[in-house]
């Protein structure tokens, strides 16, 4: 009897429940922080020549597209033949601050008030990178994308492709509201630490497309 009401809950909790939490987090949220938002959006557009933030369009829930929002913490920079310079080399101070202390995550609270995220999933990836995905690695996609998980409190961008794929699908089989407390949790003590921002060779992580590239090149 007991296993039957915590599996209703935790159906009740992934339908509803969570969703409510999302929506109230954010309003207080974006209360709160109003003054800090305010004040990084400002700074900001003056170290990005007027562009604070940045959008663009990833895949959500059942992989239907939306356009994420974050604080834009690189320049526009490009080479003489016209191309993006490298992120080591397009990230300002104010930038490489703001990553750091993951403050440029904050604007997709917009996102969650919204329902195209929850402050707790698996992190959205580009849209390119959707034909690439396993039917495992696909089934990311049966949850709202978060802005943390247990991905992210586990490694973040110093993990492998595979490991943060593996974290995400496991997250989605044992999703329940102790599970999505303690990464909240975890997450303040990753963000006080400043681990796993970066991977161990860049800023970011190599993309997946180039990642899954390389490891067909290796297999021939």
């Amino acid at each position: 009897m007991y296993g039957m009401h915590y599996y209703n809950f935790i159906k009740m909790y992934h339908k509803f429940l969570k969703r409510i939490f999302d929506i109230v987090g954010a309003i207080v949220g974006l209360v709160l922080l109003l003054p800090l938002l305010l004040c990084i959006g400002i700074l900001l557009a003056i170290s990005n020549y007027g562009t604070p933030f940045f959008f663009q369009c990833r895949p959500g829930k059942d992989g239907k597209v939306f356009r994420i929002v974050k604080f834009k913490t690189m320049n526009d920079k490009r080479g003489n033949d016209g191309r993006l310079l490298p992120d080591s080399e397009r990230i300002h101070k104010l930038g490489r601050f703001v990553r750091s202390t993951s403050i440029d995550e904050l604007p997709q609270m917009i996102n969650v008030l919204f329902g195209h995220m929850s402050f707790i999933g698996p992190r959205p990836l580009l849209k390119e990178y959707l034909p690439l995905y396993t039917p495992q690695q696909a089934c990311r996609h049966k949850v709202r994308p978060g802005i943390t998980g247990w991905a992210q409190v586990n490694g973040r961008n110093a993990i492998s492709w595979e490991q943060k794929f593996e974290y995400d699908i496991w997250y989605i089989k044992n999703l329940n509201f102790k599970l999505d407390i303690k990464i909240i949790w975890m997450t303040i003590q990753k963000i006080v630490i400043r681990d796993g921002i970066n991977s161990h060779k860049s800023i970011t992580m190599i993309p997946f497309d180039i990642y899954c590239q390389q490891s067909r090149s290796d297999l021939q």
